[in-house]
C-alpha cells in the first residue's frame, strides 16, 4: 500500500526493520524527479545562449531576463509547495508536480522553432519554468519525514545535491541534443544558424523536448513507488505556526546565501561566459560549475551531520568571499582560466554550504515544524535564481562589466558570517548547531 499509517524513524527497532527499505526507495525516487525538475527550471539558461543563432533577434538584456524569469516563478511557487506535501501527500504531490513539467518542456519544444514567436511568449513560458523550481520545496519537505535526526542532514543532502546536478545535466546534455535531428520528422524541422557558420543546422527543440521520457517515466515510478505518511498529516494553519519563529527568517538569509548564490549563478555562467570572454564557447565549460556545486551539497550535509552545520556553512561562506573577489579580480584581466578555477571553488563552496545549512535546520526546527520550513526557507533562497540574473544584467547593461554586482554580494556574504556565528556557532549560542 502506498499510504503508511505508522511511521517512527527514531525507534532504532523500527527503522532496521522496515524504515530503512521504504526511506531509501522513496529517497532514490525523489533524486531522479527533483533531477528533471531542475532540468526544467535551469533550460533557459542553456536556450537563452542559443536563441538569436537560431533567427530569432533578442537583446543582451532580453536574454537575461528569460534566463531569470524561471528563477522568480520557481521561488514564488516554492511558497506555496512548501505546505502541500502534509496537506496532500509526498507521493500524490510528486506524481502531480512531476507530470507538470510537460507543459514547458512540450510548449518551449514548438515555440523555438519558429523565429517569429514573440518575446512576451518566450517571458511565459519561461515562467512556466518555475514549475521545475516549486517542485524543491516539496521534494525536500517531503523527504525530511522519512529519515530520522541523525541522517536528515545526509538524506536532505543527497536528494538536494543529485537533485541539483538537474543544472549542469542540462547545460551538457541540451548542446549536445541541439546538433542533430534526434527525433527525425517527429522533432520538427532543423534551424540554420545566422552566426556565421553557413550551411550548419541546429535542432533547438531538442533541448526541450528530450525531457519528455524521462518526465513519463518518473511520473509512473513515483505513482507506483512511493508513500504518503498518515503522521505527516497537517493542516496549513498547523503548518504556518513556523512563522512565528525567529529563525526560521534567520535561516531563510542564512540559506540564500549559499543556495541563492548556487542557482544564480548557475542560471547566468554560461551567459556571463559568453559577455565575458567572447572568444569561449560557454556551453563546453558552464555546466561543470553546476555540476561541482551540486556534488558537493551532499558532501555538505554529511559534515553538517559529523561536525556540526553552522561550523561547516561558516567555512564554506567564509571562502566564497575569497572565490569571489577572484571571480572579479582574474575576470578584470580577462584570464579565462584563474577566472573559471575560481568560479569552480565558488560553487563548490555555495553547494557545500548549501548542504550543511539544511542540515542545520533538523536541529533547530521540530520534524512537523521542518517540512514547511525547509519549503519556506528554500522558496525565499530560490529567488536568488532570479535577482543574480537581474544585477549581473543590470550591472552589465550600466558599467559593461558584473563586478558591481559581486561586490554587493560579498557585502552580503560577510553580513552572513556574523550571523551565523551570533546564532549558532559560538559558545552561548542561542542554538548550537
Amino acid at each position: 500500500m502506498y499510504k503508511l499509517k505508522t511511521w517512527n524513524p527514531e525507534d532504532p527497532i523500527f527503522w532496521e526493520q522496515e524504515g530503512r527499505k521504504i526511506a531509501n526507495r522513496n529517497l532514490w525516487i525523489s533524486v531522479p524527479a527533483l533531477l528533471v525538475a531542475f532540468c526544467i527550471w535551469m533550460l533557459w539558461s542553456v536556450i537563452a545562449v542559443n536563441l538569436n543563432n537560431a533567427g530569432f533577434n533578442f537583446s543582451a538584456e532580453e536574454l537575461f531576463n528569460l534566463a531569470a524569469l524561471p528563477g522568480l516563478s520557481g521561488a514564488t511557487l516554492r511558497i506555496f509547495y512548501a505546505f502541500v506535501v502534509p496537506v496532500f501527500g509526498g507521493r500524490n504531490w510528486t506524481v502531480i508536480s512531476t507530470a507538470s513539467l510537460l507543459i514547458p518542456a512540450i510548449g518551449i519544444g514548438y515555440a523555438v522553432q519558429d523565429s517569429t514567436t514573440t518575446y512576451r511568449t518566450m517571458a511565459i513560458l519561461a515562467i512556466l519554468c518555475g514549475l521545475g523550481g516549486g517542485n524543491f520545496a516539496s521534494s525536500m519537505g517531503n523527504i525530511n519525514f522519512f529519515f530520522p535526526k541523525k541522517l536528515k542532514g545526509t538524506a536532505l543532502g543527497i536528494n538536494g545535491g543529485l537533485g541539483n546536478v538537474g543544472v549542469s545535466v542540462v547545460q551538457f546534455v541540451a548542446p549536445l541534443v541541439v546538433t542533430f535531428g534526434l527525433f527525425g520528422s517527429i522533432g520538427g524541422e532543423a534551424q540554420t544558424l545566422v552566426n556565421g557558420e553557413i550551411g550548419k543546422n541546429i535542432w533547438l527543440q531538442n533541448a526541450a523536448f528530450v525531457w519528455i521520457i524521462p518526465i513519463v517515466v518518473i511520473t509512473v515510478a513515483a505513482f507506483f513507488g512511493m508513500n504518503n505518511l498518515e503522521t505527516a498529516k497537517a493542516s496549513v494553519r498547523e503548518q504556518f505556526g513556523i512563522f512565528s519563529c525567529k529563525h526560521m527568517w534567520i535561516m531563510s538569509f542564512i540559506y540564500t546565501i549559499a543556495f541563492g548564490s548556487f542557482i544564480g549563478y548557475s542560471a547566468v555562467f554560461p551567459l556571463l561566459i559568453k559577455f565575458q570572454f567572447p572568444s569561449i564557447n560557454p556551453l563546453e565549460y558552464a555546466f561543470l560549475g553546476p555540476l561541482v556545486g551540486a556534488l558537493s551539497r551532499p558532501i555538505g550535509g554529511w559534515a553538517a551531520d559529523k561536525y556540526g552545520g553552522a561550523r561547516v556553512s561558516f567555512w564554506s561562506i567564509f571562502i566564497m568571499v575569497g572565490a569571489t573577489l577572484g571571480v572579479i579580480f582574474f575576470m578584470n584581466q580577462h584570464n579565462f582560466i584563474v577566472f573559471f578555477i575560481m568560479a569552480l571553488i565558488l560553487f563548490v563552496t555555495t553547494g557545500a554550504a548549501s548542504g550543511s545549512t539544511f542540515g542545520m535546520l533538523s536541529k533547530i526546527f521540530s520534524p512537523k515544524e521542518a517540512a514547511p520550513a525547509i519549503g519556506f526557507i528554500s522558496a525565499v533562497a530560490a529567488y536568488g535564481a532570479f535577482f543574480v540574473p537581474k544585477a549581473f544584467g543590470w550591472s552589465t547593461q550600466n558599467t559593461g562589466s558584473p563586478a558591481i554586482a559581486l561586490y554587493c554580494f560579498i557585502v552580503f556574504y560577510i553580513i552572513s558570517l556574523f550571523v551565523i556565528r551570533h546564532y549558532y556557532n559560538r559558545k552561548n549560542a542561542e542554538i548550537r548547531c
